[in-house]
């Protein structure tokens, strides 16, 4: 399937007040609206991912998975700055003729939900079966729920936050630390930090998997070695493919979009806020997430009237809910079907 692009005629003024024009948004389609409309996912996508969600969430989605092309109209869209086709720092500024760089406007979560409900209003889509998220695209989903701007049938937050932790920000000011290091990185040219983005990269890594993670696929099978480990050159390989798919200027604006979500901002509280959600809510923990930890996702479901927790046992820690599709797919079909879902059957589902 190939990207699509939508681009707004009119002004696009962000949270912070800066403003751009011609805003594009890629994204793809996938399936056929029906006709009363009613057959909508909508995916949110995390923190590098892409609006190919058939590519790189395959066992959840895909022809013979449980969000298919036959029974539903799936959309997602690129986020702002992400470097895969909507509008970004590599965008050229209308008012120099050059790449935006880091003169590009800081944006924030919200900004990112008022561009898909842009798009959503383009494609003429008033209501939405479903809105899924995880991660980044977890707290996408989360905001766009409580602004108020779309119908939405049911909501499925994945290893998610109501408002980043500081544990999580000071993951993200690391690497952009590490960016910062690498002085291409001020010289205003799209391969400008790549070395500090691998870097970024190596560190972001051991956030989305675990100590036994890595005791498991990246254990020497030699007591003799003193150099040349398994585990410095997965890193090394990680970094640098990265590296050749990302740039560096997106990644730093983008950590600092996930740095920015807080859904009591400008709001009686973040418990207040979540209670406003009233569409039957499912939110999905890792057992094993250091990033997100199960404690956020249990505040989440705590808080929101109609909401669900399901907790996935998993080995790979945050990155669990991209692998653990079976189990994924399973649960949300349950919760879908409005079955409900005992401790019992959580167990079996596991």
């Amino acid at each position: 399937m190939s990207i699509n692009t939508y681009q707004y005629k009119e002004t696009f003024t962000f949270e912070n007040g800066e403003e751009i024009n011609n805003l594009e948004i890629a994204y793809h389609t996938y399936g056929r609206l029906n006709a009363d409309h009613s057959n909508v996912v909508w995916v949110c996508h995390a923190l590098t991912a892409n609006s190919d969600v058939l590519d790189w969430w395959p066992g959840l989605f895909g022809e013979h998975d449980l969000f298919n092309p036959r029974d539903h109209f799936i959309v997602c869209a690129n986020v702002i700055g992400s470097g895969y086709g909507s509008t970004g720092p590599l965008s050229i500024d209308q008012k120099t003729g050059l790449p935006f760089y880091l003169s590009f406007p800081t944006f924030t979560i919200r900004d990112l939900v008022k561009a898909h409900q842009l798009l959503a209003d383009h494609l003429e889509i008033k209501q939405l079966q479903v809105l899924i998220g995880g991660s980044l695209g977890g707290q996408q989903a989360l905001e766009w729920a409580v602004s108020n701007t779309m119908i939405i049938k049911n909501l499925i937050a994945i290893g998610t936050n109501a408002a980043h932790s500081p544990w999580g920000i000071a993951f993200n000011e690391s690497q952009r630390l590490a960016i910062t290091t690498d002085r291409t990185f001020y010289a205003n040219q799209a391969d400008g930090g790549l070395k500090g983005l691998k870097a970024a990269r190596s560190i972001a890594l051991l956030s989305y998997r675990t100590y036994d993670t890595y005791g498991a696929t990246q254990l020497e099978d030699s007591n003799e070695k003193i150099s040349d480990y398994k585990a410095a050159s997965y890193q090394n390989y990680q970094g640098e493919k990265f590296s050749k798919r990302f740039n560096a200027y997106s990644y730093w604006y983008l950590t600092k979009a996930m740095d920015s979500h807080n859904l009591g901002r400008g709001r009686i509280s973040i418990e207040d806020t979540l209670r406003k959600i009233q569409c039957p809510t499912l939110v999905i923990a890792v057992s094993t997430d250091n990033l997100f930890p199960t404690d956020e996702q249990k505040f989440i479901a705590k808080y929101i009237p109609k909401a669900t927790y399901f907790e996935i046992e998993s080995f790979y820690g945050h990155d669990g809910f991209l692998i653990e599709t079976k189990i994924l797919s399973k649960g949300i079909s349950n919760f879908l079907n409005k079955k409900t879902i005992t401790d019992e059957a959580y167990s079996s589902l596991n």
